[in-house]
């Protein structure tokens, strides 16, 4: 078999993922889709009772809709708001079914490592032509797979960033694994038992943290025994909370709201804390500074946001930057140190390449470790990447869109991109927030589990 003959791997079957198979399978290019969990999704169902920001009419890929709807798939009411489950249940596992997606799906399938087939990263001449070897490991054992591109959709949210506010995790922190969650619990559902007239201390300051407080709120409302505190790293401005009625995602900006408003009613004490150590006590966990400590408490949910996995990918040659480890041709649009827009230019297989010939990075993974990523950003990712490995340079490039305004954009260190306030409202229609809204198509998405 000819290296044009191989498959284009593509690594994680969540949205992003199974829309790259649609698209590649619409362009008839045969997708290869390796799965390391049990189902599509997996990781969605790690937050599947979280209600995402978007209504459905957002959250499907126009083509793998198209291809759902030859088969007979009854779309979702598209202006109801599904849930982390209903997005796997309605779409992602309907459309794993289809004949064109479900012969070329691998699930149970961890990919260990991505090389190119008798080359290390030191090798120059002939590399562009070997076809990339991958290493997989599923119930049979460890296996190598063939491909002529790939697309690495592996997400972020199995790599939580540890509580350490140094990237690192604190001391104590490995050894009290089972006091800390990572991500979103269901604290009103499953993990009910667990919270419940507990002292529970949640790190984070995104729309993850925001979530699991809001719920805990409820919870010691439920259950008078439950405490909750909230640290972040540094002082809270109150932009951070979002753009509450100015955002174009109406259920984000309610959300930030509910957030500000169990703050000032003092629902949830927040305080500030750069966590160096983590100890356990014969009263519960502590949590320090190194000058400063609080506790006790129960449990810890680190909402902390997440990064991206690139041990799998050291043996490939790639280019990203040196602070949020996304392609440098994104990095300073996404940077959360420059702005806090969620509205990004338009970009594709050219912005998401690497030296390395026909690898990409799609999905939230393409952000690094950037807390602002919309799935319609994936979808149209991987619509330009597939044109691009079939040939189709004007598909590739034509890619049109523009994402929903978070209300605010805090200029950070690069004022001057966002106006010389630092603060810009971008709730207005005519706005131009961070230079970034000028695109012909005006659409909207979901945010998945946003990371710090």
């Amino acid at each position: 078999m000819s290296t044009h003959e191989l498959p284009v791997a593509v690594v994680g079957a969540g949205p992003v993922g199974l829309a790259a198979a649609a698209q590649l399978a619409q362009r008839e290019a045969t997708p290869l889709v390796l799965e390391a969990g049990p189902s599509v999704g997996t990781c969605v169902l790690e937050w599947g009772h979280v209600r995402v920001f978007s209504p459905w009419k957002y959250n499907t890929d126009p083509v793998a809709r198209a291809m759902l709807a030859r088969h007979g798939w009854t779309a979702p009411d598209g202006e109801a708001y599904p849930t982390g489950g209903e997005l796997v249940d309605r779409y992602l596992a309907p459309l794993a079914r289809l004949p064109e997606i479900q012969p070329h799906l691998r699930l149970g399938h961890r990919v260990r490592s991505i090389a190119r087939a008798g080359f290390d990263r030191m090798t120059t001449a002939g590399r562009e032509r070997a076809p990339f070897a991958i290493t997989v490991t599923n119930g049979d054992g460890e296996h190598e797979l063939l491909a002529r591109a790939v697309i690495d959709t592996s997400g972020t949210y199995g790599s939580p960033n540890p509580l350490g506010a140094n990237g690192t995790p604190a001391r104590g922190e490995t050894a009290l694994a089972g006091r800390i969650h990572y991500g979103i619990p269901d604290v009103l559902g499953r993990h009910r038992d667990r919270y419940g007239g507990r002292r529970v201390l949640v790190v984070g300051s995104g729309h993850s943290a925001f979530n699991v407080l809001i719920d805990l709120a409820e919870l010691a409302r439920i259950d008078p025994g439950t405490t909750v505190t909230w640290i972040v790293r540094r002082p809270f401005a109150g932009t951070k909370y979002g753009g509450a009625e100015n955002d174009a995602l109406p259920a984000r900006g309610a959300l930030g709201a509910r957030m500000r408003t169990l703050v000032e009613r003092r629902a949830v004490d927040q305080m500030v804390l750069r966590i160096s150590e983590v100890r356990l006590a014969t009263d519960g966990v502590f949590v320090s500074d190194g000058d400063g400590e609080l506790g006790p408490f129960d449990e810890i949910v680190a909402a902390t946001g997440f990064r991206p996995d690139l041990a799998p990918l050291r043996e490939l040659r790639l280019r990203l930057d040196e602070v949020l480890e996304a392609p440098p041709a994104l990095a300073p649009l996404i940077d959360p140190n420059v702005h806090s827009c969620g509205t990004v230019p338009p970009h594709g297989a050219r912005e998401l390449a690497h030296p390395e010939t026909d690898f990409y990075i799609a999905g939230m993974k393409s952000y690094g470790r950037a807390p602002t990523f919309l799935m319609l950003t994936g979808y149209e990712q991987v619509r330009s990447i597939a044109s691009a490995l079939v040939g189709d340079d004007r598909g590739a490039e034509s890619v049109e869109l523009a994402l929903p305004k978070t209300g605010v954009c805090s200029g950070g260190a690069s004022a001057d991109r966002c106006g010389a306030d630092g603060v810009e409202d971008c709730g207005s229609p005519a706005s131009d927030c961070c230079g970034t809204a000028a695109t012909i198509i005006p659409l909207s998405s979901l945010e998945s589990p946003p990371r710090r």
